[in-house]
Order: C-alpha cells, then structure tokens, then sequence
C-alpha cells in the first residue's frame, strides 16, 4: 500500500528560528548581543565607487546596468538583488561579502539557531516589489569566498532573469520553489536542491507566496 505521507529530507523545524519570519529579526553583533547598525548596501556601493574614483558614467559601462539604475541603488530606492550585487562587487574589484554582510575578522564561524543575522532585501528594478528576503549565516569570517544565506523567496511574476560569474547552490527548507534555469523550469519542494553554475541564465523565486531556500553563493 503506498503511504501518503511526505516525510521532508530534513528536520525543517530546526530552522524554524530563522525562518519562521525573517523580516522580523534584527541585526546582532555575535560578540556584543547588541544591536548593530550596518549600512544599506547602495551606501557602501557609492562609498566604494568612490573611493576607486569610478563615476556612475563608468560604473554603468562597467556592468552594463544603466545610470539610472545604478543612481537608484546608491540612494537605496532600489535594493539590489545578489546577482547585482555580485556584478557590482567584481566591477569595483571587490568582495562580494564587502557589500552583503561585511567584512568579518574571524577565522571560523559557529551559527547557532537562535541567534540572529544581518537581514537584507532585494526589491525589482522599479523598486516597486519586494522579491526576497536574506540574512547571512556567517558574517563573521574574515577572506571567505563563499556568502551563506537563508533567503525568503516571494513570487516573481517580473522573471528579472540573473546572469553573473560565480557558483550557487540552493537547497529548499519550506514551501515551493521555482528554478527557471537555461529555458527550462524545474519545481523544487522540501528536501530538493540545486547547483548551477551562476553564468547560465537563472531565476528562483517562490511558486506561491513565500519559500525559503538555504543559499550558498560562490565568487
């Protein structure tokens, strides 16, 4: 007799304080428990764009992203999404955990459930709607090549396709993800996964309302 029931790959409830609701975390310093203050992805892309002397103008021909784009992000009007951001980050010959989550100063680092990360969004390139939702999980290590996110996916009905250099890999903690990757479109439930190579043309995003997905990206 076939048994109806789905047992998910993993224990999803050890994950529930990080993903029960994302959004409402906040950003703790790890050594202090203090609150900590840390600034909008766009203000550290115009701060180091700066700082290399690269004007917008240059920054645009750059990436192939146009001025005005770029002009919104740095302002914070538009939150960039990690493809973005990781084009952004090898334009101005920088890591892209620089701009994620910081540079960290530890030469390991131990994540415990029930602490909090570094929360950001990414919204459309209008801004207008929020697409997802991420917090890293290991901030703190000083040189890493890898950003491991928990990331809360909402429905994409704009299919703001990525391409960028780099590796992902991706693995689906709650409700239903959708993988558009290389003209197909692969449905992914609780205990599937993905790794792709980030170059190959690539949207993920909830099929219905929310998923969240464990991220790996590699630079």
């Amino acid at each position: 007799m076939q048994n109806d029931d789905i047992t998910p790959h993993i224990n999803v409830d050890y994950f529930e304080d990080l993903t029960g609701n994302i959004e409402d975390g906040e950003k703790i310093d790890n050594l202090s428990g203090k609150k900590r203050e840390t600034e909008d992805i766009g203000t550290k892309i115009r701060k180091l764009r700066e700082k290399k002397g690269i004007t917008i103008e240059e920054l645009s021909n750059l990436t192939g992203f146009e001025k005005e784009r770029l002009e919104k992000i740095e302002k914070g009007v538009v939150k960039p999404q990690l493809g973005t951001v990781m084009k952004l980050s090898r334009s101005l010959d920088s890591a892209l955990s620089r701009l994620v989550s910081d540079v960290g100063s530890q030469l390991y680092s131990i994540t415990r459930k029930s602490e909090r990360k570094y929360i950001s969004r990414s919204t459309s390139p209008e801004g207008e709607k929020k697409l997802y939702t991420y917090m890293s999980l290991a901030p703190e290590v000083k040189g890493r090549h890898m950003e491991a996110l928990i990331v809360q996916l909402e429905e994409n009905p704009a299919k703001d396709v990525s391409i960028h250099d780099g590796e992902e890999f991706i693995y689906v903690l709650e409700g239903v993800a959708s993988l558009e990757i290389d003209g197909e479109t692969h449905e992914l439930n609780p205990g599937d996964s993905a790794y792709y190579l980030s170059t190959t043309p690539h949207l993920i995003k909830a099929k219905e309302e929310r998923a969240t997905i464990l991220a790996v990206l590699y630079e």
